[in-house]
């Protein structure tokens, strides 16, 4: 099986360049058994065309932006229809190791996972940016590894949840529980199918034999001086998401810890979008609070 078909999807909104350098170095692959299917968000057809010089590559455009769930859910449909064993999912603002997908194949066979997730680092300062996850059940939060811990430092481990920056998973998956469920734009519909991989009793795996780098928050980093380095959209669908992915499994957390956890966190943010006077960005706080609370589950 280890020359399973793998299908790897890249989505880009507007980034063609920073989409070239991941493209180049997955096309750099020691595993050559792959076809890149590249998810393009509202289009640009001029600028399209630069990636379809190869035949590994299958562009598949779209002409509004989708976000992050739909277009990896476009992808994930070309895999299935073209029964392709196994789907990567990747970030474009990514540079991966050659023997990516080779590792990954290797762990998620030798241990029977479902979904397997590499090491992730930080593409500046080299240092460890995703290691695997954890969950506090009690407070209903996603804790990120910052570290190999000693049970890690072997080939691969478990993770309680992955990161859609980078994870393969066994392409039957989806047919079984279902693909990334879109009413999560953006954010969170990583944590959400890696809950429904949980309850349905599959493994997600982790290697630290393999790594990518990642280009931290390009996509939504504005830089200004009117609303500082974070979009104000990525606030809303940080504060929307997470509720109503606490809605949608709450039978997995504690109500009394989530309420108490998610009071604070809403606090926090006003208090300081508040004293930074970014008002616009404490509006899109309480629209991604009140649109998480009446979106039906």
């Amino acid at each position: 099986m280890i020359n399973s078909k793998v299908a790897v999807i890249v989505v880009n909104w507007k980034k063609y360049d920073i989409t070239s350098n991941c493209i180049e170095s997955i096309l750099n692959s020691t595993n050559s058994n792959f076809k890149i299917i590249l998810v393009d968000n509202e289009s640009d057809n001029k600028k399209v065309k630069n990636f379809m010089y190869k035949n590994e590559i299958e562009i598949i455009q779209n002409k509004k932006n989708e976000g992050f769930s739909k277009a990896n859910n476009i992808g994930i449909d070309y895999a299935l229809k073209n029964n392709y064993d196994y789907t990567l999912l990747i970030n474009n603002d990514t540079i991966v190791e050659k023997n990516l997908i080779e590792v990954l194949l290797k762990t998620a066979q030798a241990k029977s996972f479902s979904a397997v997730q590499p090491l992730i680092l930080n593409y500046n300062d080299k240092e460890i940016w995703n290691a695997g996850g954890d969950i506090n059940y009690f407070f209903g939060n996603f804790i990120t590894r910052k570290k190999l811990v000693n049970s890690l430092n072997s080939s691969h481990d478990f993770t309680e949840w992955f990161t859609g920056c980078c994870c393969l998973f066994s392409t039957k998956i989806f047919k079984e529980i279902g693909k990334l469920d879109e009413r999560f734009f953006a954010y969170y519909e990583d944590a959400d199918m890696s809950l429904r991989l949980k309850k349905n009793n599959y493994k997600i795996g982790f290697t630290s034999k393999t790594f990518i780098y990642h280009h931290e928050s390009l996509s939504s980093n504005v830089n200004d001086s009117k609303h500082g380095r974070l979009n104000p959209f990525v606030h809303y669908l940080n504060i929307k998401n997470h509720i109503i992915l606490l809605r949608k499994h709450k039978d997995l957390f504690n109500s009394y810890g989530i309420v108490f956890f998610q009071f604070f966190k809403i606090l926090a943010y006003s208090i300081y979008f508040i004293f930074r006077l970014r008002f616009f960005k404490l509006k899109m706080v309480y629209k991604g609070l009140r649109d998480s609370l009446t979106m039906k589950i």
